[in-house]
């Protein structure tokens, strides 16, 4: 066994690891990417692409990974990152890129990995110690919205954050295809207490708007460890006004020659992401949101090496979207409704669908449960299962008739109910060592079950939409998906320089209860389905030298048409979704090449990856003017899609002088629509066209240097080429109202430990202020300041 260790200095203790893995097992701290501290006192060993650490609290990743892996410290986020909610952790990580637009984004904020854009959250996995926070009722917005639940952990509960990239591992299901995280959250060995306070204060000038918008959040935590009990309590509220999402828009050629209707100043002249003339008239989706979040965890040894645990997570959110005109009549008053006239030329009647108000009530609950043993034996094993309930999911809405300002008192408009809806999971995991801890096999093998059931119904209110129950049935929407799954892996070291991990994953895919009802007379259910398939997985390492390691992985990944792609039909006042219960599963084989190196004071990997995905499952968006500017999304198969890239990533530590760490990366991506029985405007118009929300080029780039034992300063800058939202690559203007734009933009922080008990950070996110888009408007110039007390 090729054991060879150096000693690297980071900003906390000495950390040892060797120079001969590619990636990492992780029940474990460390990255292959990150800073080296996350070993943090505990011993480890890096051999031929695995990594067994002792010590702090385990991954519920698989033993070994076959794969890149990545990894961050709650420890080294709080120096280095601005972190107002856990997906900010995700920031700096290679390829990775989160669409949040504003702090407490709840239904937005999709994850986006190497060939997976930000329109497809059912692409990669999100877990909080192992409970699934990813929502696979559904794949990007739409009609409804289908992110992450992060809002189930905060930055201060974070003991770490692992990443792993590619559906290289069997333990995962098809949705691990471009990446997979997982949140390590905190659990106390003595006793403890925290609490922070935080603000931060964005300066926003676009178009008519020019105004500040801030955000306060608070969080406590307490926690100890008593004899064979631990616990830990976690308490955070976030009170945030974003910046205008959306705005109110006429296509100059809509106009007609003429003066009828209002006569109206203050629209701006712009083009669209076509670089079509047009006027946008006012603001939309200007989100102010009021969350609160509990998480309880428990954890009771029943022996020294069997532990059962629980977790209990609440995330409470009342929020309202707001709009606002920008026009204006002779007198110099709002106007808000009506025909009108700009410029000379006469305009569709402004509605309720053009200044969408909207309110929120949402309180979701988590509950996770496990028994798990780490004799490190011949046999371990581990009992999981979880549950994500929509205990109460409202939001009422105005009406195309219902305009301001009287919309604000009330009026006509809808109520949709998502109450019902969630899922739940169950695991039985099992590690054989038939030749003991050290031996030539380890073998991770399981069985999963997840099911998903959406409820989700909308109904007319004739008089108060702020107020009054639910009237006549406009839409219910709903059906049910199980996935039943079987995996296998062996790692395998063939000889003291080569190892190998091979694997299958067997799945067995149920849709049943499928209802769209879009009257009281009109329902339609759809037929149940069922499918099987196979996946096979395949890795092989091999140390070329004592500071090089080699490695090659292949894998087969299914990923099934959840639950509101099938059925999931919705219509507002401004959205309309399309669903298709007849798609074929998503099909994709990925390959990944790669090179990791040791360099003085550092470590340097370079990956080569492709992707073959077949029968891309695809939501396509389009603004329909003559239909009152609704959003209209549509659900679809695309034929074929080819991928291929690289990505390098460089970790050094005391860079130039003591102190100075860096971390980089470089990710380049090709990837084209080969196939595609679908178009857009006309047959063949998406063929050999970018896919959508994928950059060719994106990079990532930190430094922090600790100036002594008490403060710390980090600069990072993060970087996007030039990319498409549609299938056909119309939209060539990215910077715009729905068009995705390129961004480089720069971030600051410095944290100083004042005592033992107290610290404070100030920091500046988007220093250089660059004004980018992914369909909405990102944050401008934001300005944060938080303060920590600890006993």
């Amino acid at each position: 066994m090729l054991l060879n260790q150096v000693v690297l200095r980071g900003t906390n203790t000495p950390a040892r690891f060797a120079l001969t893995s590619l990636s990492m097992a992780i029940g474990t701290t460390m990255a292959c990417g990150f800073a080296p501290t996350a070993f943090a006192d505990h011993g480890s060993e890096r051999n031929l692409g695995v990594v067994v650490v002792t010590g702090t609290n385990p991954s519920s990743m698989p033993t070994y990974i076959p794969t890149t892996t990545e990894s961050i410290t709650g420890r080294e986020i709080e120096d280095r990152i601005n972190a107002s909610d856990s997906e900010d952790a995700l920031k700096y990580f290679p390829s990775l890129l989160v669409r949040k637009r504003y702090i407490g984004d709840y239904n937005h904020a999709i994850l986006s990995s190497r060939a997976s854009g930000t329109g497809n959250s059912a692409r990669s996995a999100v877990y909080a110690d192992g409970i699934l926070l990813s929502n696979f009722l559904g794949n990007g917005i739409g009609g409804l919205s289908f992110v992450p639940r992060w809002g189930l952990v905060t930055p201060e509960e974070i003991e770490r954050v692992d990443v792993m990239y590619g559906p290289f591992s069997a333990a995962y299901p098809g949705n691990s295809v471009g990446a997979v995280v997982d949140y390590v959250t905190r659990m106390p060995s003595h006793f403890e207490a925290h609490g922070k306070v935080s603000f931060s204060s964005q300066p926003f000038t676009l178009y008519n708007t020019k105004d500040t918008y801030q955000a306060w959040q608070t969080s406590a935590s307490a926690g100890n460890r008593s004899g064979d009990w631990s616990w830990f309590v976690n308490f955070n509220h976030t009170d945030s006004h974003g910046q205008p999402l959306t705005f109110a828009t006429r296509l100059v050629s809509t106009g007609t020659a003429g003066s009828a209707g209002t006569v109206v100043t203050g629209a701006v002249l712009g083009s669209n992401n076509a670089n079509a003339p047009w006027y946008i008239i006012g603001t939309g989706t200007e989100f102010s949101t009021r969350q609160d979040h509990a998480k309880v965890k428990l954890a009771y040894d029943l022996s020294p090496t069997l532990r059962a645990s629980y977790t209990l997570g609440v995330w409470q959110n009342t929020s309202e979207g707001r709009s606002r005109s920008y026009l204006q009549n002779a007198a110099g008053s709002p106007v808000t409704s009506g025909v009108i006239t700009i410029d000379g030329k006469s305009f569709a009647a402004l509605t309720g669908a053009d200044f969408a108000l909207t309110n929120e009530s949402l309180t979701h609950t988590m509950h996770g449960v496990s028994v798990k043993s780490n004799t490190k034996g011949v046999f371990d094993w581990e009992v999981a299962a979880s549950l994500y309930d929509y205990g109460t999911d409202l939001k009422r809405q105005n009406g195309a008739a219902s305009t301001l300002p009287t919309a604000l008192q009330g009026g006509a408009g809808t109520i949709a109910d998502g109450s019902g809806t969630g899922w739940q999971t169950l695991a039985l995991k099992g590690i054989w060592r038939p030749d003991g801890i050290q031996g030539a096999h380890q073998v991770d093998l399981g069985a999963q079950q997840d099911h998903y059931q959406l409820r989700y119904r909308t109904s007319a209110i004739p008089g108060n939409w702020l107020s009054d129950p639910a009237g006549d049935l406009v839409s219910n929407v709903g059906g049910e998906t199980r996935l039943r799954s079987f995996y296998v892996q062996d790692v395998w070291a063939l000889a003291p320089r080569w190892k190998t991990v091979l694997g299958a994953r067997y799945e067995d895919w149920v849709a049943r209860g499928g209802l769209t009802n879009f009257s009281a007379t009109s329902s339609v259910s759809h037929p149940n389905r069922q499918d099987s398939f196979v996946s096979p997985k395949a890795a092989l390492s091999f140390a070329a030298r004592d500071d090089l390691v080699l490695k090659a992985s292949i894998g087969r990944a299914v990923r099934m048409p959840t639950v509101a792609e099938l059925y999931g039909a919705t219509s507002t006042t401004n959205s309309q979704y399309i669903n298709d219960p007849n798609l074929r599963p998503e099909r994709s084989l990925t390959g990944e090449l790669s090179a990791e190196k040791d360099i003085p004071g550092g470590l340097l990997r370079a990956t080569f990856f492709s992707e073959d995905t077949h029968d891309a499952l695809y939501s396509q968006s389009i603004v329909d003017a003559a239909a009152g500017n609704k959003t209209i999304s549509r659900v679809q198969n695309v034929g074929h899609i080819a991928t291929q890239g690289a990505e390098i990533s460089y970790l050094g530590t005391d860079v130039l002088t003591k102190g100075m760490d860096v971390i980089s990366s470089v990710t380049y991506a090709d990837s084209l629509i080969k196939e595609n029985a679908g178009f857009v405007v006309v047959p063949g118009d998406t063929l050999n066209k970018r896919q959508p929300n994928i950059a060719r080029w994106r990079a990532t780039a930190m430094a922090s240097y600790r100036w002594d034992p008490q403060w710390v300063t980090s600069i990072g800058a993060r970087y996007s080429g030039p990319q498409f939202r549609t299938l056909n690559n119309s939209d060539a203007n990215g910077f715009a109202y729905q068009g995705v734009s390129k961004f480089f933009v720069v971030d600051l922080r410095t944290r100083y430990q004042i005592d033992k008990h107290h610290s404070f950070a100030i920091g500046i996110d988007n220093v250089n202020n660059d004004k980018y888009w992914n369909f909405h408007p990102y944050p401008q110039r934001t300005f944060t300041a938080e303060l920590k007390v600890s006993l």
